[in-house]
């Protein structure tokens, strides 16, 4: 009885030294692999500031404020452009934000049966699945006809307001700004139905047990226990309208002139990127780059405020 007992501490003394070897091999990869992460960002930014560097060096922080884009006259500049990409998502968030949320609370309460909301959980991450140009054919050919007499309704009436000092022709920021809406509305949606559901229900009951209604939870209980989540969902949506390249450059109407009206033609930095990259060469391939690089940092500020925002959530 005793050997027996022996034996047995022993293979137990075995299989724990080998689970520590696992856990440290483990925790070596799981280093190596978020370090390799970083590595490869930074890599991807020094590469395209190497190749950025003629446009920096000729133009400087002048490129941020300049207007003007004339490849004959080796002349650049991407106000238009940056303008044009954080408006038109600043209007995909204003829209897809209370949609997707209102979403997000439907689908993750019983307020249907579970059989719809299965299936509306399906059909709202299927939108994530078609691709991009279907979104700008579609915006070409249904979005912007739909929208062109709202578009001269708006000019004609509210004129006085720049926003609609533009007569309406077709493509401009507003479709933009709408198929971009479209397009971020799963990532957002999936992400907060899941915050939503991750929250642990003994707040759902505690609330319910001060005497708090239904709605009173929601807002008052669940929707702050789950903003860090939502918060999350909400950038990477921004993230996604900032990049997106495709779509946008289908139905805004490619036109690098500042013009704050949201039914003039407009530009962002991926389309004027995707446009003119293919034929471009010498400073007007630098000067891309350089676009390109303003709209990796744009990216990463916006997910420093993200954390900035969730952190100060947090304390509070």
């Amino acid at each position: 009885m005793t050997q027996l007992s022996i034996g047995e501490n022993n293979e137990s003394k075995a299989r724990s030294q080998t689970e520590k070897t696992i856990d440290r091999i483990f925790k070596a990869l799981t280093y190596l692999f978020a370090f390799s992460v970083i590595a490869i960002l930074l890599w991807i930014a020094i590469q395209v500031a190497l190749q950025a560097k003629p446009a920096i060096a000729k133009f400087g922080a002048g490129f941020l404020t300049s207007t003007s884009w004339n490849p004959p006259e080796q002349n650049y500049g991407i106000l238009p452009a940056v303008y044009g990409t954080l408006i038109s998502s600043l209007i995909a968030l204003l829209i897809a934000v209370p949609i997707g949320l209102a979403s997000a609370i439907i689908l993750s309460e019983n307020f249907l049966p579970l059989s719809v909301r299965r299936s509306l959980v399906f059909l709202v991450e299927l939108l994530a699945a078609i691709p991009s140009v279907v979104y700008g054919l579609w915006g070409i050919y249904v979005l912007i006809p739909f929208l062109k007499p709202i578009g001269n309704w708006l000019h004609n009436n509210f004129s006085w307001i720049p926003l609609f000092s533009t007569s309406y022709i077709g493509p401009g920021m507003l479709p933009a700004g709408i198929i971009l809406s479209i397009m971020i509305l799963p990532i957002l949606t999936t992400i907060a139905r899941d915050s939503l559901a991750a929250v642990p229900p003994e707040l759902r009951s505690g609330s319910y047990g001060v005497g708090a209604t239904r709605w009173q939870t929601m807002f008052s209980v669940l929707i702050p226990a789950a903003f860090s989540g939502i918060v999350g969902g909400i950038m990477l949506a921004l993230g996604r309208a900032l990049g997106e390249t495709m779509a946008v450059t289908l139905v805004i109407g490619n036109s690098h002139n500042l013009d704050v009206s949201l039914l003039a033609p407009a530009s962002t930095i991926a389309s004027l990127m995707a446009n003119q990259f293919s034929e471009a060469a010498d400073l007007q391939k630098s000067a891309l780059l350089y676009a390109g690089l303003v709209l990796f940092a744009i990216t990463l500020i916006v997910n420093i405020l993200a954390e900035f925002i969730i952190s100060k959530v947090k304390k509070y």
